[in-house]
């Protein structure tokens, strides 16, 4: 009998004196050009809440898919509205839970020096021409991946799509495309500003302007009930969250507006 009252008294002073025990967890999918961003904003999070994130990464679409499919994800967090929507759709959220958090721009990257000495323009033909040699155009999968999507829409909008299009690689995210630059497996890529900016191999040649694709948008959908997915989403917009962002060439972005 002592050793079972022993036994009880050993749990209950576990229950009611380990924190670690029970702290309270949060799970964010976010699409991977969020990866920096996302997990400097939840480091800071968790230092001030305590709570323990764990984040994954990976291409928009796919992970829509897998919070149909019942991934235990409280916040999901997508490239763009397209697969939000899908969720919608599916009666797995509403507009009431989705948030607008950040923006971003559209790059056109080469690997650093790579390129001989001339004047890029987006819509010029013979200008991509040149600086694709006999290589290829790295770009999200344009049927799928939001990156791929945008990047499409960009070319078809300036004019060069129908001599770009039989001379893609495309791939499933944002930041393979990055890679595939950076290792010279391509001499061109198209991604987000922020993406460009975190690698000291890859340089800027060009920016698509806003008005030749839809808007680059990142919506936070809240995917539980729970009080720390309630507080996360909390921090993110707010002035500390949205700076945050910033530092990682994220846009601000009105904290007060919905989709």
């Amino acid at each position: 009998m002592r050793r079972v009252i022993a036994r009880h008294l050993t749990v209950l002073f576990i229950v009611t004196l380990s924190p670690f025990v029970w702290a309270d967890k949060l799970t964010v999918y976010a699409a991977s050009s969020m990866t920096n961003a996302i997990n400097a904003l939840a480091q800071s999070y968790t230092q001030q809440s305590g709570v323990d994130v764990t984040t994954v990464f990976g291409g928009s679409a796919s992970l829509a898919r897998q919070v149909y499919q019942g991934a235990p994800a409280d916040v999901f967090i997508s490239a763009n509205e397209r697969w939000v929507e899908y969720l919608i759709e599916q009666d797995i959220t509403s507009n009431d839970a989705i948030s607008v958090i950040a923006k971003n721009q559209l790059v056109v990257v080469s690997k650093h020096r790579s390129q001989p000495d001339h004047t890029f323009s987006v819509s010029e033909a013979q200008s991509w021409i040149h600086a694709l040699g006999g290589g290829r155009l790295a770009i999200g999968m344009p049927t799928s991946v939001p990156a791929g999507i945008y990047a499409k829409q960009s070319l078809e909008s300036v004019g060069v799509w129908e001599y770009l299009k039989t001379r893609l690689a495309p791939l499933s995210n944002v930041r393979q495309v990055l890679a595939m630059v950076e290792r010279g497996e391509t001499p061109l890529g198209v991604v987000y500003k922020t993406d460009a900016l975190l690698s000291p191999e890859i340089e800027v040649l060009a920016t698509f302007d806003s008005g030749s694709h839809d808007a680059i948008v990142y919506p936070l959908v809240k995917l539980s009930q729970s009080k720390s997915s309630q507080q996360f989403v909390e921090f993110v917009l707010s002035n500390e969250g949205q700076r945050l962002l910033q530092t990682y060439g994220f846009e601000a972005i009105d904290t007060k507006s919905k989709q």
